[in-house]
């Protein structure tokens, strides 16, 4: 089994979890000697890949099937009728006597 690959976000919350704890364990501790640092330093990688590892990848994308029309269906647009005016009687002429 291959191992995955590493992610933006794992990779950005393992390093800033190896500085800022070290910083705090160096902080903290008061160490300065050689040694103390050292081991403050391979402690806070450890802790460093150990967020690294367990941060949550994302769900492997999924291929969906979209079922689609045979034929588009025609667009019927409905125009309302214009407002007449009442019907009128047609004019009639007198025929000339």
């Amino acid at each position: 089994m291959a191992m995955p690959r590493p992610t933006v976000a794992s990779l950005a919350y393992g390093s800033c979890t190896v500085i800022c704890s070290t910083l705090a364990m160096l902080l903290l501790s008061g160490t300065s000697s050689v040694l103390g640092v050292a081991a403050v330093a391979v402690s806070a990688l450890a802790l460093g890949l150990l967020v690294a590892i367990t941060v949550p990848r994302p769900a492997p994308r999924r291929l969906t099937v979209v079922a689609r029309p045979a034929a588009p269906e025609p667009v019927r647009a409905t125009v309302p009728s214009p407002v007449r005016e009442p019907a009128r009687e047609p004019v009639r002429e007198r025929a000339a006597s």
